[in-house]
């Protein structure tokens, strides 16, 4: 049996960009909807979690996961979750990478 060249990381590393997001510490309803919610304050709710994540210096690995993950729920990345739904949909591979 031949051995591993190089064992793969631990899964930590997988997700260690999370701690650099400017969400770390900030309430997660910010950033995902309460039951019922829709209008203007859903748009309210959403815009907020958009300025947190339009200087995270982290957007792209966050935007990257939730669309490798389909992530049904949240802003992630910058990205609601229609507007996530939208780009997997209507869009090439491409246009959905970083």
């Amino acid at each position: 049996m031949r051995l591993p060249q190089v064992l793969p990381g631990s899964s930590a590393e997988v997700w260690e960009w999370q701690v650099h997001g400017n969400c770390r510490g900030v309430d997660s309803s910010v950033f995902f909807s309460p039951d019922g919610e829709r209008g203007r304050a859903r748009a309210k709710r959403e815009r907020r979690a958009k300025e947190l994540c339009r200087t995270c210096p982290v957007i792209a690995q966050c935007r990257a996961h939730a669309l490798s993950v389909n992530e049904p729920f949240g802003v992630w990345g910058g990205l609601s979750e229609s507007e996530r739904f939208y780009l997997l949909t209507h869009q090439t591979p491409h246009a959905t990478a970083g």
